[in-house]
């Protein structure tokens, strides 16, 4: 199975405690431990401060690049919260649903994945109680957009992956127990789909 996974600075395996932005290691990301555990083709999309896509143009790439995948999992939202003072879970939930929208008009949406970032914690890029709310909301408007879509859904909230001291990145554990979590979830899928 190729899956591509698409998503921000988690996905690319971002290390808060570099001092150039450095990512983790391949043995350490959740993407490369996934490929590992499973055998699967895993196509890492990952990308630093990225947002849900809007403009025509990223979402047609990501169309693009969900073209080369059997699975597509997507994980957004974050970004969404940090870089947008007002927004609430449902605005970030109206971006994901054009981009699932996107995604489902080149493919099927029972081939789709759609993760909620784990909620955001109380860190030095965390204090606004805004971002703790909202983070904490998205799960559940996006298992309902899922439902409405028709793809699949998981909660990364409830894989236990320890956040640093941020609040917001993957700590080498945290991404071992979310590459647990999204195999669970993608084998599901995968039977699903069988």
């Amino acid at each position: 199975m190729t899956v591509l996974c698409y998503g921000d600075s988690n996905t690319y395996g971002f290390d808060p405690r570099s001092w150039l932005g450095e990512r983790y290691p391949a043995d350490v990301r959740w993407t490369g431990l996934l490929a590992r555990k499973t055998g699967w083709t895993i196509l890492e999309e990952g990308e630093n401060g990225r947002e849900i896509p809007t403009r025509p143009g990223d979402l047609a790439e990501l169309a693009r690049l969900s073209g080369r995948a059997d699975v597509t999992a997507v994980m957004l939202g974050t970004n969404d919260l940090l870089a947008n003072a007002r927004f609430t879970a449902e605005d970030v939930t109206v971006r994901m649903q054009n981009c699932l929208e996107a995604l489902t008009a080149v493919r099927p949406a029972s081939s789709v994945l759609l993760i909620a970032p784990p909620p955001m914690v109380p860190g030095t890029w965390v204090g606004e109680e805004r971002l703790l709310r909202e983070s904490a909301r998205l799960a559940d408007c996006c298992r309902r957009l899922a439902a409405e879509q028709g793809t699949a859904f998981a909660d990364a909230g409830q894989w236990g992956a320890s956040l640093l001291f941020d609040g917001v990145h993957f700590s080498p554990e945290g991404h071992r127990a979310f590459a647990d979590g999204i195999r669970r979830a993608l084998e599901l899928l995968a039977a699903d789909r069988s």
